[in-house]
């Protein structure tokens, strides 16, 4: 059995930190804690994560400064947790070293996918997904249901890796616009007609996996081996 990724989370929010760290060992993740960066070098040597979820603005120095030291003493991916959007800010964040960011307030399953998606990148989290008898192998860009090969667009195929990397979890039409299409400005039905489209195809070869949960959102399951 692999061992699971570790991950450090650097907030000094302590609601937001224990709420993101209780999420990530609930994925099954490894998770130390800091509540600032002073003893940065110091938690890295400790923890060895092979990821850092660092908030922009901390007491002492700020998330962006730490983003450049984790950089130059660890090969750990960082993660930016930020209220900033602004471009600007986005590509200083990227220039010092940032893999990817999350703006505040942001869904844990959000969260959780960009965390997967990085270390998955890193070679830290098999890149085949697995679900009941669909299989997606996002490195091939192939999707399997039953053993046969699904004929999806490119547009099917990135809603339903997102679904299948947020498996389990209900995520919002909002959460899959940003996602899949990269903005949320995106019509409601536009959504349907794509999940319809995707449902069709994976449905011809067994029974439902793209659930409907009333007034949240959308949930990827295998109901049969959840009951």
């Amino acid at each position: 059995m692999p061992v699971p990724a570790r991950i450090l989370v650097v907030d000094d929010d302590d609601s937001i930190r224990t709420s993101v760290a209780t999420t990530l060992r609930a994925e099954g993740f490894t998770v130390a804690e800091a509540s600032d960066g002073r003893d940065l070098v110091e938690d890295l040597r400790r923890a060895a994560p092979d990821l850092v979820l660092l908030d922009w603005m901390l007491p002492g120095p700020s998330g962006i400064v730490l983003a450049g030291r984790v950089r130059s003493t660890s090969d750990a991916a960082v993660v930016m947790m930020t209220a900033r959007d602004e471009l600007d800010e986005r590509l200083r964040g990227f220039a010092e070293g940032a893999d990817d960011y999350v703006v505040k307030p942001f869904a844990m399953a959000e969260l959780v996918a960009r965390v997967t998606a990085v270390l998955r990148r890193r070679g830290r989290i098999p890149s085949v997904v697995e679900v009941g008898d669909l299989v997606l192998d996002p490195d091939a860009a192939t999707a399997r249901r039953a053993g046969v090969l699904l004929d999806l667009t490119a547009t099917e195929f990135r809603l339903l890796r997102f679904l299948a990397e947020s498996r389990g979890r209900t995520v919002s039409k909002g959460q899959i616009t940003t996602q899949v299409w990269g903005y949320d400005d995106v019509a409601a039905n536009v959504v349907e007609v794509h999940l319809s489209a995707l449902r069709r195809k994976m449905e011809a070869h067994g029974p439902r996996l793209v659930h409907t949960v009333r007034g949240i959102g959308y949930r990827l399951s295998d109901e049969r081996t959840a009951a």
